[in-house]
């Protein structure tokens, strides 16, 4: 979690441990301030309103990485995710007049984002598949390496896309040595791709590579299979988008549903490990609801809200739009109602926030479809806020994905060393979906230089938005010496190292909330 000065001290804020008795004057002991006969104690805390940078959830970069400048005026590359040296890949400077964006070297002191939410945890890229595989069988890993390196130095993870195919190119670009092709222009796949004998169609915006092909499953397959032997399990990579056809990876191109099936396959038994992402309203995200590994899913264009848009031929109000038409029909028509509950929905916005408001949408109305689907990734293409929206979308941000909240924790006053005590906790889950990752929940005991870490047996992916309570018995470790011991609460991951941060009020020790002491007898 990667913050700066101003930030911490925002979040950085005291919050009363435990209230100080009356009569605290005097008393030499922490247990003194109890009476002989009480045998338990209540922590309760003070809530933290602060953004706090938790990974796994809120506002993404698009193409860019934290601190990133935001793309200027209200555009966006769609296409092309960053490289190191654009100039290793010919053509891809033409599109709207600039090329990839670059990666470069983290700044020794990572500056918050302007004029978008100031600290993101997440970055989203994609890249054509063209790039990936320049010749058959041979794959530029270097983009990818390069990418996780970038997210990695910005206190990021990343989710990508790889897209089979970007936009529309005169056939042979490049010096591959093909000579198959298809007659007139056609859509970017590996121009070594048209040598294999694979079937082309004829779309809208030139030729296509025909998805229902078998060529299309081997080559395009191989490729997916390729990467997840190289990458699943990363712990960079926060998802990938299950794209198998059409434009950018969308909508699956010409696939039916027995080519859709077949390629969702590949990439479930590519990425055993690592999330994937399926697309709102394709056979394929149908198709991976009902398999035994959670997948989440992404929309594209949140925030629609055209049909507010005046219309010659159409009443006010009547027009056609995705807020209200397509989300709620392809929501029950994938089977995904209950998706949210085990894996991430992630949203791309429709144009750029900026053109919500430039257009009039109603952001109250956007933001509040975004929590009933249980929104925890944001995705608003690196373009700016307008500075009259800006508190609603950090607001947004703040509750989409989880954001806990330790409201009341119940524990002995005494205990011995080896001895079991009991528990009782009060969670509650202010956000609109649980965390995904199998994280711990743990308590720290402190006593001196010493530190004993026990790790709880609650599920953390189970605490729902809303109210957790839980009780357990946890055994106090055996060396602790007689007189006060300091514990604290936490969310760690395999190396006992604090990921998440608790919306709670007060200094964080090394990550770790300090929430009460306790006597060892």
């Amino acid at each position: 979690m990667i913050t700066d000065e101003c930030e911490c001290s925002k979040i950085k804020e005291g919050f009363i441990v435990m209230a100080k008795s009356r009569n605290m004057q005097g008393k030499r002991r922490w247990r003194d301030n109890f009476g002989p006969d009480e045998l338990v104690q209540r922590v309760r805390t003070e809530e933290s309103f602060a953004y706090i940078p938790n990974p796994h959830r809120g506002t993404t970069t698009f193409q860019r990485f934290q601190g990133d400048k935001l793309y200027p005026g209200y555009h966006w590359r769609d296409c092309y995710g960053p490289v190191d040296d654009y100039t290793k890949y010919p053509g891809t400077t033409k599109l709207r007049g600039y090329g990839p964006y670059e990666f470069k070297p983290a700044p020794k002191r990572l500056k918050a984002n302007k004029q978008y939410i100031p600290w993101t945890t997440v970055s989203y890229c994609r890249w054509p598949w063209r790039w990936m595989e320049p010749k058959k069988g041979s794959y530029n890993w270097v983009v990818i390496d390069g990418a996780i390196k970038a997210a990695k130095e910005r206190g990021q993870t990343l989710q990508i896309r790889f897209q089979p195919f970007t936009e529309t190119v005169v056939p042979l670009t490049e010096d591959t040595g093909a000579v198959r092709r298809p007659p007139d222009t056609a859509v970017d796949v590996p121009d070594w791709y048209w040598d294999t004998g694979a079937k082309w169609i004829k779309g809208g915006e030139g030729y296509e590579p025909d998805h229902n092909d078998p060529l299309y499953i081997k080559y395009f397959g191989a490729f997916v299979r390729a990467f997840g032997k190289r990458y699943d399990g990363h712990p960079i990579i926060e998802s990938i988008d299950v794209a198998y056809g059409g434009h950018w990876g969308e909508v699956g191109g010409n696939s039916n549903k027995k080519t859709a099936a077949a390629l969702i396959d590949i990439y479930l038994k590519s990425f055993k490990k690592t999330q994937l992402i399926s697309m709102l309203g394709t056979d394929g995200c149908a198709y991976a609801a009902k398999q035994p590994k959670p997948v989440g899913w992404r929309a594209d264009c949140f925030g629609d809200m055209r049909y507010l848009v005046d219309h010659p031929d159409i009443p006010d109000g009547g027009n056609w739009s995705h807020m209200f038409e397509a989300y709620p029909k392809e929501v029950a028509q994938c089977g995904v109602s209950d998706a949210w509950k085990y894996a991430p929905v992630t949203m791309e916005s429709c144009g750029t926030v900026a053109s919500w408001e430039k257009a009039g949408y109603d952001f109250d109305c956007i933001i509040e479809q975004g929590y009933k689907y249980h929104t925890s990734i944001f995705m608003p293409k690196s373009v700016f806020f307008p500075d009259n929206v800006m508190d609603k979308m950090i607001e947004f941000d703040m509750r989409i994905g989880y954001r806990l909240v330790m409201r009341h924790m119940v524990l002995p006053i005494e205990a011995r060393p080896g001895s079991r005590i009991k528990f009782e906790v009060f969670m509650d889950n202010v956000g609109c979906a649980p965390i995904y990752r199998p994280y711990k929940f743990a308590y720290r005991f402190r006593q001196g230089k010493k530190i004993h870490i026990v790790k709880s047996k609650q599920d953390i992916r189970t605490w729902m938005p809303g109210h957790n309570w839980f009780d357990e018995t946890v055994t106090v470790p055996k060396n602790l010496k007689r007189g006060e011991v300091d514990i604290d609460i936490g969310i760690i991951n395999d190396n006992d190292l604090p990921v998440v941060w608790l919306a709670l009020k007060g200094e964080l020790l090394d990550g770790w909330h300090p929430m009460t002491k306790m006597e060892i007898q």
